[in-house]
């Protein structure tokens, strides 16, 4: 985890819409904390900080709250539907050595067989790993595969420390030929043999 997931934040004592809007308007973005038990804590995110480091799925921040750091994982991001402004986020309290379930993006690499297509059925996976150890995805190569083949979740290569939470049959990727290709040089020599 790097310096750049260190957050200053404020405590919030002020809520409302009002209130919320002005604190969007000052460049910042209410939050609330929550997990292991604690009661929630309201707070306020520097807004241009916060909308880079979201940009990767389940971002690890370190949040300084009043000189205290505590790990949080974003759990949840509300956006505007228009304007796309992040309008409210979910924040989960998390320690290290803390085992998390995490969505983790399913990143396909290579080249499959000539005149098949590579379809990708589920682009995540679910894993339980340590939330200081979160991966930004997994790959699964589909080089020279050929029609028919078939990437599950129990394909994937895991992370270490990784446990794979989704079912292991779940299927992620699927080769196949485009319909209408493979069988029309056999629809053809069928045809002639038949003449």
């Amino acid at each position: 985890m790097t310096d750049e997931n260190k957050v200053p934040t404020e405590v919030r004592t002020n809520f409302g819409k009002g209130f919320a809007r002005r604190l969007r308007a000052a460049g910042q973005i209410p939050a609330v904390l929550y997990g292991h038990g604690t009661d929630p804590v309201h707070l306020a995110l520097p807004g241009h900080q916060i909308s880079l480091i979201i940009r990767r799925a389940n971002a690890l921040l370190r949040l300084d709250i009043e000189g205290k750091e505590q790990l949080a994982l974003v759990k949840d991001v509300q956006k505007d539907p228009v304007h796309q402004i992040i309008e409210h986020i979910d924040l989960l309290v998390v320690t290290k050595g803390e085992k998390v379930t995490v969505e983790i993006p399913v990143i396909v690499t290579g080249e499959s067989f000539s005149g098949t297509i590579v379809t990708v059925d589920v682009a995540t996976v679910r894993l339980e790993v340590e939330a200081t150890h979160i991966p930004q995805h997994v790959e699964v190569s589909v080089e020279g595969l050929e029609d028919g083949a078939h990437i599950t979740a129990s394909d994937v290569t895991l992370p270490k420390g990784a446990t794979l939470i989704d079912e292991p049959d779940l299927l992620l990727v699927l080769v196949s030929t485009p319909s209408g290709e493979a069988g029309d040089d056999e629809a053809e020599a069928s045809e002639a043999a038949a003449e």
